[in-house]
């Protein structure tokens, strides 16, 4: 269906990876640049995800090529407006499964697509609830897994998922880390409108 364009996904994710793949999407990978994620404190955290994938786009390292489009993404889980992170160690990953336990929180994945002569972003929202983790359990699963490239310190689609998730309200791989279903539409718009 985007025979005519070229798709480059600048994410070092294999789950993001993984997921447009299910798109039968033809891309090529290639990460950007490791930079800080930094955003103004009076930014609405609902905003944060896709104001940093815009950032990622905008600072890609090299000039787009005619009829390319440029994928960029960034996940950020959030507990009462406070953003989980990655985790830095074991002590942390078990902190922030701690603060899960037994709770509702959101998952938002912010999503810029860019060509050369414009930009557009989106973001897509999903509840997770947690059932109440044991201390035994969270530490079978940081030990086993080390989760320490994942927001929020677990994956849905790892032991904790199966286990510890009692519903999800929203897209299930948004919380992997990319909203398929949503980006496919986002991208029929935005590479239909040209016209």
């Amino acid at each position: 269906m985007f025979e005519e364009y070229t798709f480059t996904l600048a994410s070092a994710s294999p789950r993001r990876r993984e997921l447009l793949k299910g798109l039968d999407i033809e891309f090529s990978v290639e990460p950007g640049k490791d930079e800080i994620e930094a955003f103004s404190a009076d930014l609405p955290h609902t905003e944060i995800p896709a104001f940093l994938a815009r950032h990622k786009s905008e600072t890609f390292h090299r000039e787009l090529a005619p009829r390319e489009v440029l994928i960029t993404a960034d996940t950020l889980v959030f507990l009462d407006e406070k953003i989980l992170g990655k985790p830095h160690d074991r002590a942390e990953a078990i902190a922030m499964l701690q603060a899960l336990s037994g709770r509702t929180h959101t998952v938002t994945t912010g999503v810029a697509l860019r060509m050369t002569d414009r930009m557009h972003s989106f973001a897509d929202t999903t509840e997770v609830d947690f059932k109440v983790l044991s201390d035994s359990e969270i530490a079978y699963y940081v030990d086993t897994y080390r989760p320490f490239d994942k927001a929020g310190a677990y994956g849905v689609q790892e032991w904790i998922g199966f286990t510890g998730i009692t519903a999800i309200r929203g897209s299930y791989f948004n919380v992997m880390g990319l909203p398929v279903q949503r980006l496919y539409t986002e991208l029929c718009d935005f590479l239909c409108s040209r016209g």
